[in-house]
């Protein structure tokens, strides 16, 4: 997002069917262009963090067009000179887990 267009991200979000799964993995600033309606649409899909993002944070998140809850699959790590691991920047993350299968109504 950092030299992208946060109208590209949304073209994509807006349309997503009911039960599509967003996958996002950023390392590189996923915040600074995000606006309001960016950020919405990233906590409708589950996400609990969305609105903290910031500069240079990391974040990787699982969620679900539809989804009833907050995903259980998100990490965020903030931005600090204090204590980012890599001279500028944050620690990378990692998340590893299985996606439960979306039951259907017999």
């Amino acid at each position: 997002m950092w030299a992208g267009d946060v109208n590209d991200l949304l073209k994509f979000i807006r349309p997503l069917h009911e039960g599509t799964l967003v996958f996002v993995a950023s390392y590189d600033d996923p915040a600074t262009k995000m606006n309001e309606e960016t950020r919405k649409l990233f906590s409708d899909l589950g996400s609990k963090n969305v609105k903290e993002l910031a500069f240079r944070d990391s974040w990787v998140f699982v969620g679900a067009k539809g989804v009833q809850n907050k995903s259980p699959f998100e990490q965020h790590m903030k931005n600090s000179r204090h204590t980012n691991k890599y001279e500028g920047w944050p620690e990378a993350l990692e998340m590893e887990g299985c996606i439960p299968r979306r039951s259907t109504a017999s």
